[in-house]
């Protein structure tokens, strides 16, 4: 089983990175309001980005890169993941 980094789209437009060995799951948590501070006051929140890293440690490594980035390095982030 792998950790993946993720960024979701929240409803008021912002992004959220974060992190987690199951990507349904924890969607599922931050769309009913039990997920991150964060997400809970800016529902709806869309996947929009997510990565895929062996191990845990790895996965905090790279959750901590992706929140220094700035919003358009994210967005574009976002825009080459989606790209067949």
């Amino acid at each position: 089983m792998g950790w993946y980094v993720y960024i979701l789209r929240c409803g008021d437009g912002s992004l959220y990175t974060g992190y987690t060995n199951d990507i349904p799951r924890r969607l599922a948590l931050h769309q009913c309001g039990r997920g991150a501070k964060y997400t809970r006051s800016r529902p709806p929140v869309a996947l929009a980005y997510q990565e895929e890293l062996p191990d845990k440690s790895a996965a905090l490594r790279r959750e901590a890169a992706i929140k220094r980035l700035t919003r358009p390095q994210k967005q574009a982030l976002i825009t080459a993941a989606q790209k067949p």
